[in-house]
């Protein structure tokens, strides 16, 4: 599996600034992993960006069902929290991933959530994640519309979680502290049931 896989956040930006971040790159599908595909930018609500899209010859795809960080039902949580290990595992997650490694062998595809950041994001922390498992190329279209490989993401993000080699463990490989940042940002970033609910899909 050798293709390559785009991610883009919606963030704040205005309903042309993202057309034009989406052309800029020749993106041809949207393939759209929030679990709740409405909040404060009406511009971004699912059936006026399914619009605007086909408006613009980009097809939109919801895939919050599959690849969104929020399952219904129950599944793919532990103590309160999104697990994204478990939703990875759920046979309905790895269907999403099929379907979209399917997409993109044929199209140039992005798949879009709402946070800006990459490493905030399920996007990159599970959707990703599991998508360089695969083989996949990734690439982050950031807010400023320039790329970023998820190697170099994955550098930011253990910077960022501060993840290092200790005293106690001098050999960790590179691969060992990326695993390490993943799973501490994840526990960060995944969506709790004690806390208000974002005002952009997860």
């Amino acid at each position: 599996m050798n293709h390559t896989i785009y991610t883009i956040g919606h963030s704040n930006h205005s309903l042309d600034e993202f057309l034009e971040l989406l052309a800029a790159h020749s993106i041809e599908v949207v393939a759209d992993v929030r679990s709740q595909p409405y909040g404060r930018l009406e511009h971004f609500h699912r059936e006026a960006l399914s619009a605007a899209l086909r408006a613009h010859s980009i097809d939109y795809l919801f895939m919050g069902n599959e690849l969104g960080g929020r399952p219904a039902g129950g599944q793919g949580r532990s103590e309160g929290a999104a697990d994204f290990q478990k939703i990875a595992a759920t046979p309905k997650f790895r269907q999403g991933i099929e379907r979209l490694l399917r997409e993109a062998a044929q199209r140039r595809t992005a798949i879009m959530c709402a946070e800006k950041e990459p490493i905030d994001c399920h996007r990159m922390l599970l959707v990703s994640r599991e998508l360089k498992r695969a083989g996949c190329s990734i690439k982050h279209i950031l807010a400023d519309g320039s790329l970023e490989d998820q190697a170099d993401t994955e550098k930011r993000m253990v910077a960022a979680t501060g993840v290092q080699r200790t005293l106690f463990e001098p050999d960790l490989s590179d691969d060992e502290l990326v695993e390490r940042a993943y799973e501490k940002r994840s526990k960060l970033v995944a969506h709790q049931d004690s806390t208000q609910e974002a005002a952009d899909g997860t």
